[in-house]
């Protein structure tokens, strides 16, 4: 009876460090894995025709360890670029954005409306432009790209990346781009006679 009694009093112990060993593993897992920063995003006061079909993408670390984290969220719009923009754009401001008016921002033939934004330690692009349509098929096949269905696509599409500040190369000083050193040597042209010297002015 004893033995009995040990043994279930050791399978119990051993079931109770097990659970109690799982639950904070579980949620250290979840909070490792999932970023707050979609949840910022999530939290912007958009309304609901410009945040439709969110997909969400994560790569690099979260702690900077050779790359730090790129979030990427797309987002379909039921209407118009411009409308679209002002929407988001009101919203970024209203949850502590502010404009970044930098280079590269956008990048040159950009397309759309193209904005940056910064708030504490991040960074944040915000691309609007017309969302790209594929005509159905006819008959089967491929409809080609010039024909009148692909013209019928309305709304927009919302591109969102957020980085660390630290790892935006914009945040870094960047290089002189003076038109006047553009294609030219540095270095003072040296004569082919190494022991050549200016003659001194006369006193």
């Amino acid at each position: 009876m004893r033995e009995r009694r040990r043994l279930r009093m050791g399978v119990l112990a051993l079931v109770s460090l097990v659970l109690l060993g799982a639950v904070p593993l579980y949620f250290g897992l979840r909070t490792l894995s999932h970023d707050p920063v979609f949840d910022t995003l999530d939290e912007l006061n958009v309304p609901g025709w410009a945040a439709a079909e969110t997909v969400d993408n994560v790569s690099g670390s979260r702690w900077c360890l050779e790359e730090c984290r790129l979030r990427e969220r797309t987002v379909s719009s039921e209407r118009a670029v411009k409308e679209t923009a002002q929407a988001y754009r009101g919203a970024l401001t209203a949850d502590g954005w502010q404009p970044w008016k930098v280079s590269r921002c956008p990048e040159p033939e950009t397309k759309g409306d193209y904005t940056c934004w910064r708030r504490d330690e991040l960074t944040l692009d915000l691309w609007v432009r017309e969302r790209p349509c594929v005509p159905p098929p006819v008959d089967g096949e491929p409809a080609p790209l010039a024909s009148p269905a692909a013209q019928e696509c309305a709304g927009s599409l919302v591109s969102v990346k957020v980085r660390n500040a630290i790892d935006d190369e914009r945040t870094r000083p960047q290089p002189s781009t003076d038109p006047s050193l553009t294609g030219e040597d540095p270095f003072p042209t040296l004569s082919e006679d190494p022991l050549d010297e200016p003659t001194p002015s006369p006193s």
